[in-house]
């Protein structure tokens, strides 16, 4: 998408970037305009969807993975949500004597 509006490299990218209050290393743009990004910001999305007059549907792919299942002494169940059941318990503080 970016070749299509005469961007090809990072140092392209930047100084548009600048004009939308965004500022970014060299090494920083290059990651986000060479490869997918892990994670990534929603004004630096939004000043990509500005520079290339775009949605963010049209810039994201998104997909979803099934959680997998675990063997356990009980049996296999679903892989427990992030968390766990397990939680510390409050302390007691009791007063000295």
């Amino acid at each position: 998408m970016l070749a299509q509006h005469k961007i090809f490299t990072a140092t392209d990218v930047m100084p548009l970037l600048r004009d939308r209050g965004i500022d970014l290393s060299a090494s920083q743009v290059h990651r986000l305009v060479s490869g997918t990004p892990e994670r990534l910001s929603l004004q630096v999305l939004s000043a990509f969807c500005d520079i290339l007059g775009c949605t963010p549907a049209e810039l994201i792919t998104t997909s979803a993975q099934n959680a997998g299942v675990r063997k356990t002494a009980t049996g296999d169940l679903p892989a427990p949500p992030t968390g766990g059941r397990f939680r510390p318990r409050p302390a007691l503080i009791l007063p000295d004597e």
